[in-house]
């Protein structure tokens, strides 16, 4: 009796151990996690297509976290969408020509807005908008290119 309840106890305590473990796995991979939410300006870029790119995605600029997208909406005369962003003002020294992407994080990952500085001497600020601008690239579009079109290697005309 007594050695079944030890298989019972150790089994409990593996269980409770492996749910604490997916609880902080499951706490650590969200966006909310390592935002120190200090002050910030805000950003705005437009973009034709920003595939699933959320609210509270991540800003990053040379892999680091800059800040995070505070809203995506829909403007109403160009039909594109127009991304707010508040980035930490730390990082008030990014040239005012700077690109933004929305890219993904590996290759079926969370997207998130990449910025690549410029070279003005003229700094982002608040209420400012990044001109330069590539959207997501989707998945299902470079697939439907590649079927259509076939292999690179693939010879027209046989």
């Amino acid at each position: 009796m007594t050695q079944r309840r030890s298989y019972a106890v150790g089994t409990g305590l593996f269980i409770v151990l492996g749910f604490a473990a997916l609880a902080y796995l499951a706490t650590q991979t969200t966006t909310l996690v390592n935002m120190d939410g200090g002050a910030t300006y805000s950003v705005t870029a437009s973009f034709t297509n920003v595939g699933q790119l959320k609210d509270r995605a991540p800003v990053k600029m040379a892999g680091v976290r800059i800040g995070s997208v505070s809203s995506i909406q829909l403007d109403p005369k160009s039909l594109n969408a127009r991304v707010t962003m508040d980035i930490n003002k730390r990082f008030d020294q990014i040239p005012a020509d700077s690109s933004a992407s929305v890219l993904t994080s590996g290759l079926l990952g969370d997207q998130y807005i990449g910025i690549q500085p410029g070279g003005s001497p003229e700094n982002l600020k608040n209420g400012s908008q990044i001109i330069l601008t590539q959207s997501a690239i989707q998945l299902e579009d470079l697939i439907g290119k590649f079927l259509v079109n076939g292999s690179p290697n693939s010879k027209k005309g046989k």
